[in-house]
Order: C-alpha cells, then sequence, then structure tokens
C-alpha cells in the first residue's frame, strides 16, 4: 500500500492511496498510532471513493467514534479505467431513460458483474489496511454501502468473515438472495419507500433473505437517493454499538 499525500483538518488524517491497480483513501484521528477498529465504505454507482456524501460519512466516524475508514473507487468508477462494457451500460441507460422505460434491472445486472472484481479488491485492501501500525488487525471490521456499494458490500460481507457489522441499502434480492443467504452478522437495512430503480418488493425481499439473528428495516419515503440524512446518525450509532470494544473516546 503506497500513501501518495497527507491533509490534515479538524482532527481527521485523509491519506490517498494506491494499492494493485486500487485507489483509496484512508481517514484516521490526526496522528493516530492505537490500534482501531476499522469501517469501509462503499460508493454508490457513477460516484466515486471522494463523493461529498462518502467523505461527510467518513469525517463523522472519525471524529465521533475515532475509527479508521476506507473507501475504494469501485470497477469503472472514479480514477479506475472504465472498459468497453461500462461504456455499453452507460449507452444503454441513456437509451433506456430516453425511451422511457425501466432502468432498474439493467442497473441491478450491471452492478452484479462489477461486484465479481470488486469484493476480490475489497479484501486486497482490506489485507493491506489491517497492516498498518493504527489499525487493529484482528478487530471488528464494518461495512457500509447503498446502491452498487450494497451490491458489492452483500457479496463481500458473505465471503468475508472478518466483517463484523453492516449497513447496506436500496438494492434488491434478484442479484443478492444467494449472497444474504449467507451473511450472518448483524445488518441495519435501508429502503426507500419510493425507489424508482428498486422495487419495494425487491428490496422488503433482500432484507428478509439475510440469515442475521440480528436486523433492522430502516424504512423511509422518498426516492433512490434520497435517504434522510439523520440514517447518519444512526448507522454511527449502529457501528460504535458492534465495532467499539475497550476504544477510549475520541
Amino acid at each position: 500500500m503506497y500513501f501518495t499525500s497527507e491533509t490534515t483538518s479538524n482532527g481527521v488524517s485523509e491519506r490517498p492511496f494506491t494499492h494493485d491497480g486500487i485507489s483509496g483513501l484512508l481517514r484516521s484521528p490526526i496522528g493516530a498510532t492505537r490500534r482501531r477498529p476499522l469501517v469501509l465504505l462503499g460508493h454508490g454507482g457513477g460516484r466515486h471513493k471522494s463523493a461529498q456524501g462518502l467523505v461527510a460519512r467518513a469525517r463523522c466516524y472519525v471524529t465521533r467514534c475515532s475509527f479508521a475508514v476506507a473507501a475504494i473507487d469501485a470497477p469503472g468508477q472514479g480514477d479506475c479505467q472504465r472498459t468497453e462494457q461500462d461504456e455499453q451500460f452507460a449507452a444503454g441507460i441513456k437509451e433506456r431513460m430516453s425511451a422511457g422505460e425501466l432502468i432498474g434491472p439493467l442497473i441491478a445486472r450491471h452492478n452484479a458483474s462489477l461486484a465479481t472484481c470488486a469484493v476480490s479488491e475489497w479484501q486486497s485492501t482490506l489485507d493491506a489496511l489491517q497492516d498498518l501500525d493504527h489499525v487493529d488487525a484482528s478487530g471488528p471490521v464494518g461495512f457500509w454501502g447503498v446502491s452498487l456499494g450494497g451490491a458489492i458490500g452483500v457479496p463481500l460481507a458473505a465471503a468475508e468473515p472478518r466483517i463484523t457489522a453492516a449497513v447496506f441499502g436500496c438494492a434488491g434480492h434478484e442479484t443478492l438472495a444467494e449472497a444474504a443467504a449467507q451473511v450472518t452478522v448483524p445488518v441495519a437495512f435501508l429502503l426507500q419507500w419510493n425507489d424508482e430503480l428498486v422495487p419495494r418488493d425487491s428490496g422488503l425481499a433482500l432484507f428478509d433473505a439475510f440469515a442475521s439473528r440480528e436486523k433492522s428495516l430502516h424504512a423511509n419515503p422518498g426516492r433512490h437517493a434520497g435517504i434522510p440524512a439523520f440514517e447518519l446518525e444512526s448507522s454511527q450509532r449502529f457501528f460504535a454499538r458492534h465495532l467499539v470494544r475497550d476504544l477510549d473516546a475520541p
């Protein structure tokens, strides 16, 4: 893992990194030396590791919980090179939108194909992050991701025993039910009641598919991208409850 620079502000250290061709960002308390829990953030489709909402979330988790927080670009997003398949997908989305056709099923299939590569990239990144002196190598790891982030996060949580708690949402069961049935860690699931991309019944079916003994459904009115701001504080409390062991207060 190679860190390219460091900037600091309001108690947060931000360090861009590259690892095996993966582009990411690590945020942690300034001058952090003690080992601490790690939270992984997955961005939405068409966004990237530095998206405004992801930055605000990372800074919240660092300053309020003293976590280390990492985000990487999903395949074909952000600093990652777009493939011919990515270009065809983008063109297909535009055509369907112009024709007034549903685009949710096409997005779900594309996200599933991206997850095949993204899961291994996250696992490789997690290996490297846990080698750092201020990340708990054997400690709890959280994952937060909705939409594309959820499409990647669900199979990642199914395959990766180091993830001990997760927040998912804005995704359906059609491509994720099999992986969800293998997820047993605590899950908070965000569902937008008027989601124009993921039918309500599909989101509810995915929530039902999780094998977790502890899972909670957070259903809010609004469209796909309209998750209420107060869900940030809810996720912070969720991760604090499941990831904090004997860590001192920030």
